[in-house]
């Protein structure tokens, strides 16, 4: 089981904004523009862009036009964590398809949750609570 390569790009695209935001700059982040983001994450151009729309959309990046203007988080990193990322890119984790509003499977005559449904509700659970623990604080190399 894999995460998506569109997240693996978005990772690390928020990773590379993390490094810039961490710099000192007297306060002042800079921004990045989308070229450079591309070249320095191996993520094509095309895509990058694609992913960045998401990461502006789900209200951890924020887009400047202009000359100077590029990419930039709006939150410190220390609030950033892998599962937001993860969420904005492909939606609320879920281990199993069976645990998605609308899914019918015919597991269970009597309507109730399943024993595969409630394991697979617990490991969700736990993935979800480590990777909320996991912030891009913890995790940018310098």
């Amino acid at each position: 089981m894999h995460i998506t390569l569109e997240t693996d790009y978005a990772i690390r695209i928020v990773d590379t904004l993390g490094k810039e935001s961490l710099k000192g700059d007297n306060g002042i982040k800079s921004c990045i523009d989308a070229g450079t983001i591309s070249e320095s994450t191996d993520v094509p151009l095309r895509f990058a862009l694609k992913i960045l729309r998401k990461l502006v959309s789900g209200g951890l990046v924020k887009s400047y036009k202009g000359v100077y203007g590029g990419y930039r988080l709006i939150k410190p990193v220390k609030e950033i964590s892998l599962y937001d990322v993860i969420e904005i890119v492909e939606g609320e984790y879920r281990f199993s398809r069976c645990l998605s509003e609308g899914y019918s499977c015919n597991c269970s005559a009597d309507g109730l949750p399943c024993n595969y449904r409630q394991a697979f509700s617990d490991v969700s659970e736990i993935v979800k609570e480590y990777l909320k623990k996991q912030t891009f604080d913890k995790l940018i190399k310098p």
